[in-house]
């Protein structure tokens, strides 16, 4: 069975229990290797964060029929249904969805954080009732009187009751933030929703706003267009519920453990395989959570422990996984939610952003493949025996309703060019072919428990969602994002350079403490317009700010991602995370190439400039990992430190889009083989033979 453990981000995911590893060989110098089932280890049915087993059976059937209403709500919006013989106001119809959703935050999530995150409650204490009573009596309120808040401007003038609802609603979404996304942000969120009261005293001109009452901020954000019902919540009904619920339907329907044969029958034969399987596994794997730590929990018990029998060494091990675990966010066709968001804060359809974003994606990977395979070819480690790997054929022939249900996510985002409804389609038909499935056939009880989970992780995310909105809010009332935007435009003057560090660093230090949505959602009110001002494009300067808010992760002191996984690989953390940072140094570079040449994200450009700058930087990423890594995989060499700043810089020159630099840097990569292949050292080059350790069983091997 599994235990689960609570992420960056809030969400919950199934680890493996000590109880079921087994001990596999591991290089000398480090701990065992644990191995475990990949069966159960992906089984997300039988985890009972995800099932709800661990509460009462009265709380999971509130949970499940909330869910039910919340979802009927979203498919009424979405598909036009007019049931009641009308679609809801677009007020109402928020309203409503926070009365289904925010009380199964204060269902689910304990008032603190406790050992076994969610799992270690069962019972619901009566003052959590009381709290999702009231938060779903205040917004069904609202939502009953949505006309009238509309027509009679409630929110600058409005009766005693939905006045005392404001500072109700005020409070209790602050607090769902808290249990869901942390202390900090909740307090980031706090001042910035009572930025408003204080803001005329501030002694700096340019953070000085206008001044609203207490009463007057409050009603501004209960019923307010720019706050808790902003833009980021509207987004998130309308296009974040359908690919929340697609990722668990992808979880439940087996997605999981075919998305890690399919990397383990097509990579795991060649050096370095059981790496190169823990990078596109959790790339697919990063596709459904989309957390980060919830993805290295749940491949990493899998991945780490079969790199460490392949003869890597446990940091490294530990830091491939976490590098690969945070691509997952920025990986099409299903990012992470801070991607949705996008939609409103640029006015694009997702398909757009999706497109925009495959191309950075793929360098990232492509640069963490890369010196995977450049580590594996140095250190001689070889390919994982062929008899334990599974067949292709067989695991594309299993996965065909995962393959047509990702094509066919792609082609209505394209054709019907619906992001709202696109997910609920194909979440159809994969429950379609689960009635037809052995191991996850579709039964009341599977279903009941893709409900469940179905209707936790929303909550989570709308509970974020709506608490990050009072950031929104707070900012809009007083009109400092507009000149805190001038102002760093102002302050760099024409030096695009500086505002691109400038928005890095935000990025990342606001990332350490903040979930990347949260983090997202301020950067793009207050340092995205001064990046599209200084001529970056507006989805190249969405992107970059949540790009470098995602490399906290694995970048010291916070590095979770990187903790988690040194702590699944037993190796010191500090050491993991720096390993982490080398092999996601793609990561730090590409937002500034992707800043400054839009071909890199399929902007403002012909299809000929996009190709050019796509192999360009793909041969510019093959010259940095050579460096990173010191070897040369193209004729087997160890490189020296001199030839390895050459390299480096032979790429860095690369991804800087210009005729002449591009050059240079050829040339640089030219001198870089040469001298290689005059003065470095011959290497190892193993390809593809079995693994000096393999495990002894199936199973293991596979784990």
């Amino acid at each position: 069975m599994s235990t689960s453990r609570t992420s960056h981000d809030g969400d919950t995911t199934p680890v493996a229990d000590p109880g079921a590893v087994a001990t596999a060989t591991a290089p000398e110098g480090d701990p065992p290797a644990e191995a475990v089932d990949v069966e159960e280890q992906l089984d997300f049915d039988r985890d009972p964060a995800n099932t709800g087993t661990h509460l009462p059976v009265f709380w999971r059937v509130v949970v499940m029929a909330l869910t039910v209403a919340g979802v009927v709500l979203v498919l009424n919006q979405v598909f036009f249904w007019n049931l009641g013989g009308t679609n809801l106001l677009t007020n109402s119809f928020l309203y409503y969805l926070l009365a289904a959703f925010l009380p199964i935050v204060f269902i689910i999530y304990p008032i603190r954080k406790q050992p076994g995150g969610v799992t270690a409650r069962t019972s619901v204490p009566w003052y959590d009732i009381v709290l999702a009573a009231l938060i779903m009596v205040t917004t069904i309120y609202y939502g009953m009187n949505g006309q009238r808040i509309f027509e009679r401007g409630w929110d600058y003038v409005a009766p005693p009751t939905a006045m005392v609802f404001a500072f109700l609603l005020w409070i209790l979404v602050l607090e769902t933030l808290r249990r869901t996304a942390g202390l900090i942000v909740t307090g980031i969120a706090l001042v910035f929703s009572l930025y408003p009261v204080f803001a005329a005293g501030i002694p700096v001109s340019f953070l000085q706003g206008i001044p609203f009452r207490l009463d007057l901020t409050a009603q501004i954000h209960a019923m307010g267009v720019d706050s808790i019902m902003g833009l980021p919540l509207q987004t998130a009904a309308s296009i974040l519920v359908g690919f929340l619920m697609f990722g668990v339907a992808l979880q439940f329907s087996g997605g999981a453990l075919f998305f890690y044969d399919l990397a383990m029958s097509a990579f795991g034969r060649f050096r370095g395989g059981s790496a190169k399987v823990s990078v596109v596994s959790s790339a697919a794997m990063g596709m459904m959570s989309g957390s980060a730590v919830s993805n290295v929990l749940t491949t990493g018990p899998m991945t780490i422990p079969a790199m460490k029998r392949s003869g890597f060494p446990g940091k490294y091990a530990a830091g491939i996984e976490a590098t690969a675990a945070t691509g997952g966010t920025i990986t099409p066709p299903i990012m992470g939610t801070a991607a949705f968001l996008m939609v409103s804060f640029v006015g694009v359809p997702y398909g757009q952003i999706a497109l925009a974003a495959a191309i950075p994606a793929f360098l990232y990977y492509w640069g963490i493949f890369l010196q995977v395979d450049a580590y594996s070819a140095k250190s001689g480690l070889r390919g994982m025996p062929k008899a334990e790997l599974p067949k292709l054929a067989r695991t594309l022939l299993t996965g065909i309703p995962y393959i047509v249900a990702l094509v066919g996510l792609v082609l209505l985002l394209v054709v019907m060019n619906n992001e709202s409804q696109a997910p609920f389609w194909v979440i159809g038909f994969l429950l379609i072919c689960m009635l037809f499935m052995k191991r996850y056939k579709l039964t009341p009880t599977s279903f009941l428990n893709f409900v469940y989970a179905s209707g936790k992780t929303v909550a989570e995310i709308i509970g974020i969602i709506a608490g990050v909105g009072l950031i929104v809010g707070g900012l809009s009332m007083t009109g400092v994002s507009l000149s805190l935007a001038r102002e760093l435009v102002n302050l760099v003057g024409d030096n695009l350079g500086l505002i691109l560090i400038a928005a890095a660093l935000t990025s990342f230090v606001l990332g350490m403490g903040m979930t990347v949505s949260a983090v997202y959602v301020l950067l793009a009110i207050v340092m995205a317009p001064a990046l599209t001002e200084m001529g970056v494009n507006p989805i190249a300067a969405h992107l970059f700010v949540i790009y470098w808010a995602t490399v906290s992760y694995i970048t010291p002191p916070v590095a979770l991602a990187s903790f988690a996984a040194a702590n699944i690989a037993r190796t010191p953390p500090m050491s993991t995370s720096i390993t982490a940072m080398r092999l996601g140094a793609v990561k730090y570079i590409i937002p500034f190439a992707f800043a400054v040449n839009p071909a890199l994200v399929a902007q403002d450009s012909t299809l000929s400039e996009i190709l050019i700058a796509l192999v360009t930087a793909m041969i510019g990423i093959y010259f940095l990992a050579t460096g990173f890594e010191g070897y040369l995989t193209l004729n087997s060499r160890r490189i020296g430190i001199v030839i390895r700043v050459v390299s480096l810089a032979a790429g860095l020159l690369l991804l800087w889009p210009a005729t002449t630099t591009s050059l240079i840097g050829l040339g640089l990569g030219a001198v870089t083989i040469i001298l290689a292949f005059l003065i470095g050292k011959r290497g190892p080059d193993f390809s593809s033979t079995a693994v000096p350790a393999a495990a002894t069983t199936k199973k293991e091997a596979r784990a």
